[in-house]
């Protein structure tokens, strides 16, 4: 995890100008998702010689003879590869001659969406594998139905309301039923409406076999009826979340400040720097910007990059700015831009859509910290509107107790004002998690969608 912390701060400023995507796999339990991953990896020579030959002899291998069990590539868990099932987030790193790729192999077991929630926070693109085999089929009127997991729907609907652009469903396991287009036909008619329902705009559906590699880097020859591309060509192409977030942030400028640092500071040509990453919008020497939740004023008169100094920064860069004048700014605050004041107005109550994950259902008694950026504040939780019935993705009633797992909407009253945006307009500042305040354990995470 160390290895992947410092690639991903190193990619972090330069994902938009090296093409780099995030993209997870999500799905059922045992819908084959480590397995799509190692093939990816295999196929496109992302694997070291040495560990080839590790997995090659591995005593928990799931497969006959000499095959590989792809899944070891990313099953690094002793009690995973017991087990045969996904536990953590495991992160790999590959690259093709057209784009480099950080992929998070999620768990598909419910017991822990919550670490599918932590890989999709971060993702560009879910790949949400539906396994053909598992997949109910009932003869009707308009023809063949199919009928989906309750899990390939609940990682489809926190995918959407994760703001994901796109999901690529694979339908895996087609060697399985003998490439049957039929059954295929039905399953994608049934995903095309999941998609639909929980709001994704972009749904490529496609059939793959992970374990034999069936349209997964080639176009298989066992599926002549499809006429779309295998997965690798269309992550290879599919924008990323960087490439559209211009479009999508509808606010100025965003910079929660992480670090207010002192530089020289015995010296006469000191200054005091607020460094921070930027969330939306952009930044330039000589802007007049708001610091809240003080509302006080002042010109940025530098921006630091390491030892550059710049003349703009930009969405995603993680800079330094310094003010003409000496303010009282802190962790937490965050500096904005100064026209469009009405959408920076802090606000002390939200509307928000929750991933609950704790074991203990929410309370409506229980006291918890909003953390949101880099502030952190108390929250009450005043209202359940909405709980989401994950088999129907029908919202059903309020009253219903939010249990680990649960989608809901909920309203949130804070003890200090937060300058939030909506999750749709900016995803920095539109996203939060909530800490219980006395056991310190992260019970929710949230996406911002009304500010009252």
């Amino acid at each position: 995890m160390n290895t992947m912390n410092a690639i991903n701060e190193t990619l972090q400023l330069t994902t938009q100008d090296h093409g780099v995507l995030r993209f997870i796999t999500a799905g059922s339990v045992d819908d084959g998702k480590s397995t799509l991953i190692g093939r990816l990896l295999f196929d496109s020579k992302g694997i070291f010689a040495d560990q080839l030959a590790a997995i090659s002899k591995a005593k928990h291998k799931r497969v006959a003879g000499d095959a590989i069990d792809f899944s070891l590539l990313t099953d690094g868990l002793e009690a995973e590869r017991e087990q045969g099932i996904t536990i953590d987030v495991a992160y790999r790193y590959f690259a093709t001659p057209a784009r480099k790729f950080i992929v998070a192999d999620t768990p598909g077991h419910e017991q822990y969406t919550r670490n599918m929630v932590t890989g999709a926070s971060t993702a560009d693109v879910a790949i949400v594998l539906v396994d053909i085999t598992r997949v109910a089929f009932e003869d009707s009127a308009d023809g063949l139905k199919a009928t989906l997991l309750a899990q390939t729907k609940r990682h489809s609907a926190i995918a959407g309301k994760l703001g994901l652009p796109a999901i690529i469903f694979a339908v895996n396991k087609m060697d399985l039923v003998d490439f049957d287009h039929a059954k295929f036909v039905a399953t994608e008619k049934a995903v095309r409406e999941l998609a639909r329902t929980v709001g994704v705009a972009e749904a490529y559906v496609l059939p793959i076999s992970a374990l034999t590699g069936d349209n997964v880097v080639t176009a298989s020859s066992k599926t002549p009826w499809y006429t779309g591309q295998p997965l690798l060509p269309i992550l290879e192409n599919i924008p990323s979340r960087a490439d559209r977030a211009e479009a999508q942030h509808k606010v100025g400028l965003r910079f929660p400040v992480q670090l207010v640092a002192r530089h020289d500071g015995h010296k006469a040509d000191d200054f005091r720097g607020y460094m921070g990453r930027i969330e939306a919008g952009a930044v330039s020497v000589g802007e007049t910007v708001v610091i809240h939740p003080s509302g006080q004023t002042a010109v940025v008169s530098k921006i630091l990059f390491h030892t550059q100094e710049l003349g703009t920064a930009h969405l995603g860069q993680c800079v330094t700015l310094v003010l003409d004048r000496d303010v009282d700014v802190s962790r937490g605050d965050q500096i904005v831009s100064s026209s469009d004041t009405a959408s920076h107005a802090p606000v002390k109550a939200l509307t928000a859509d929750i991933c609950w994950l704790d074991n203990e259902p929410l309370n409506l008694a229980r006291k918890y910290w909003i953390k949101q950026t880099t502030r952190q504040t108390q929250a009450k939780i005043s209202a359940v509107n909405q709980v989401l019935d994950i088999h129907t993705l029908l919202h059903g009633e309020s009253t219903k107790t939010v249990q680990m797992n649960d989608l809901a909407r909920i309203d949130l009253v804070l003890a200090q004002p937060l300058v939030a945006d909506l999750y749709a307009e900016c995803r920095g500042t539109g996203s939060f998690i909530l800490i219980d305040s006395a056991t310190n354990q992260t019970v929710a995470a949230g996406m911002i969608v009304a500010k009252n």
